[in-house]
């Protein structure tokens, strides 16, 4: 039996300037916005390309606003992606990458595959991550983790 996530609910104040950030500035499609009664509203959104939705809206989650931190995205050019945030006026740090001696700022010539990261946060402060993975190895053996540093 496949286990499939597929909806992430992100805790926000305002529901309409969420949905504006992440229809807008990210450009994730608005599967649908419900409105049930006054005290509950569901705004679901999906990234581009992906299987998994997330939620934000009214009456939806007793978390406060912001408290989410760890979503991660993950594009096949991280150096694109962070243009494309830039280019739609989303606040996002630099390129890093993750090196044995732990993260570093991004050098040209850096390979990036698995390592390279770049951090944005909503307008409520749900923390978000960008990984490039441009190709993927073989899985882990039975029994291992395979650990990405965030």
């Amino acid at each position: 039996m496949n286990w499939t996530l597929e909806v992430v609910v992100v805790p926000v104040a305002d529901v309409d300037r969420a949905k504006a950030f992440y229809a807008e500035q990210l450009r994730f499609d608005v599967d649908h916005d419900t409105t049930i009664s006054e005290q509950l509203r569901v705004v679901q959104l999906t990234p581009r390309g992906s299987g998994c939705s997330i939620v934000v809206g009214k009456g939806v989650v007793d978390m406060p606003p912001g408290s989410v931190k760890g979503l991660q995205l993950v594009v096949s050019d991280v150096r694109a992606a962070h243009a494309e945030l830039l280019a739609r006026a989303v606040a996002v740090s630099d390129i890093q990458v993750f090196a044995e001696a732990g993260p570093r700022p991004y050098r040209d010539g850096d390979e990036l595959n698995n390592v390279g990261f770049c951090y944005f946060s909503d307008p409520d402060g749900n923390g978000w991550a960008v990984q490039q993975i441009s190709a993927r190895g073989a899985a882990p053996a039975h029994g291992t983790t395979r650990r990405i540093p965030r």
